[in-house]
């Protein structure tokens, strides 16, 4: 009992500090007219549990504009945030459009702050329109300050989405999908058309028959017959909760890894875009492990292609 208390404190001193800086900066960005959006940590807290207290608290994690990341850089440095992001003029431009996040460190330690202009890397190939995502953000109230957050319709995607991404590994991802259900007046049948454009309903369904499965969740009325009636989302669903109960620890490097990210999307033209961007897509590791002249940057892709086939070779 002691150990859950201390836990408890702990939890409640990093919720107050996330809280404090989250607020200073959306002061700092709102002072420009920056538009962000928080949408995990307290706001996530929130929305789906009503107290920032009752979820464990991580970092803070800012959806943006990708046009707005040189003013946010220079707000977040200005409130004493730092980061070890050291990339070439044509190295950032690439990855804005191939990367997602740029992660700040802050006083109290390490991964304080990530700013985030895409929900992850391209080559996952699902392709949010983070625009309408803003244009659809609901509001929430942390600490007394009140701030935009993305709709329970989208968060029931990103949420998905992000687990997936992780293959479910932690419970707490669950849980949010579990409380998300239990709210009223969500628009289930939205989400799962959105789903479907975005070539991610086994995704959703897989992570709704988890919350179901291990959590007894109820499973969305609207959209249980679809659910239930996918017989690839059960597989996946019961072997991935096997998974989770057993710890089974999984290579996030490993080409088993990518194989099952690639066979989780239902339509062929995504696992063969999913395919495409992952062997022709150069990141920092590309970008780390030669330095070429910027005439020829775009030879990155052969380096990209040449390191993963190395890995393969290893295998």
């Amino acid at each position: 009992m002691r150990s859950l208390n201390q836990r408890r404190q702990a939890n409640l001193h990093k919720v107050l500090l996330s809280a404090r800086e989250l607020i200073r900066i959306l002061d700092g960005l709102d002072s420009l007219a920056i538009e962000v959006m928080p949408y995990k940590g307290l706001a996530l807290a929130e929305t789906l549990y009503g107290d920032i207290v009752a979820r464990q608290s991580g970092d803070i994690d800012l959806l943006i504009h990708a046009r707005d990341l040189a003013r946010i850089k220079a707000v977040v440095a200005d409130l004493g945030y730092t980061t070890n992001w050291k990339l070439s003029r044509r190295e950032e431009e690439a990855y804005l459009i191939s990367g997602y996040e740029c992660a700040y460190d802050g006083a109290a330690g390490k991964n304080l702050l990530e700013v985030q202009w895409a929900l992850q890397p391209r080559f996952y190939a699902v392709d949010f329109d983070l625009n309408e995502m803003f244009r659809r953000a609901a509001s929430v109230t942390v600490a007394g300050r009140e701030m935009k957050t993305p709709s329970p319709e989208d968060l029931a995607l990103v949420l998905s989405v992000h687990a997936a991404k992780h293959m479910w590994t932690r419970l707490i991802w669950i849980c949010d999908i579990a409380r998300l259900v239990e709210l009223p007046g969500v628009d289930w049948n939205w989400i799962a058309s959105q789903a479907r454009t975005l070539g991610i309903s086994r995704i959703l369904r897989v992570t709704i028959l988890l919350a179901h499965r291990l959590l007894s969740a109820s499973l969305p009325v609207t959209i249980e017959s679809e659910i239930l009636n996918d017989g690839e989302a059960q597989a996946w669903s019961q072997s991935i909760g096997k998974k989770m109960i057993d710890g089974d620890p999984i290579d996030f490097e490993s080409w088993r890894y990518f194989r099952s990210m690639m066979k989780l999307r239902e339509r062929c033209a995504d696992q063969a875009r999913f395919l495409w961007r992952l062997a022709l897509t150069p990141g920092p590791g590309e970008w780390e492990s030669i330095r070429l002249p910027e005439p020829l940057f775009p030879l990155y892709r052969l380096v990209r292609v040449s390191r993963l086939a190395a890995r393969l070779l290893r295998i």
